[in-house]
């Protein structure tokens, strides 16, 4: 593990040989562009579809910190026709990935909740990844009004 003098050396060595900062760091803020990109990473290009997707996240919040989500996809969850996995990434965080959930048919619905944080009011996408390939997406929006919100 480097120590935060190595990290600055780093830094300052990458910057001399006039490369940008942000190229070894990462980006302080991405976008749209970023979390679609992402996505495509995440479920290998594969082109997507509307529906099958409910989310369930605050309008507004004044905790970004804390943002409680709740995603269902519309699946028997049987052998045949399952939820591999559900993705969600949000537009405008530093790094657009959140969370991925890996299911099977033995999960019986295909169902998650937790806590996400996020920067800024902003979209958050969820896309889920059949069993045949095939792969559903859905927008939530929820607006921070309060201070830096979670991810500053």
């Amino acid at each position: 593990m480097l120590n935060r003098r190595q990290i600055l050396m780093l830094c300052g060595a990458w910057a001399a040989a006039g490369f940008p900062v942000t190229d070894l760091i990462g980006s302080a803020h991405a976008g749209p562009r970023d979390a679609k990109k992402r996505l495509a990473e995440l479920t290998g290009g594969v082109k997507s579809q509307k529906g099958r997707i409910s989310i369930t996240l605050p309008k507004v919040t004044d905790q970004g910190r804390f943002v409680p989500i709740r995603i269902s996809v519309d699946s028997p969850m049987n052998e045949n026709d399952y939820v591999k996995a559900i993705h969600i990434v949000a537009e405008r965080n530093p790094s657009p990935e959140i969370a991925s959930f890996h299911l099977s048919p033995a999960n019986g619905k295909a169902q998650v909740s937790t806590r996400i944080r996020l920067l800024k009011t902003q979209v958050v996408v969820v896309a889920a990844e059949m069993n045949d390939g095939s792969v559903y997406l859905g927008k939530g929006r929820s607006k921070i009004t309060g201070g830096a919100g979670g991810c500053g």
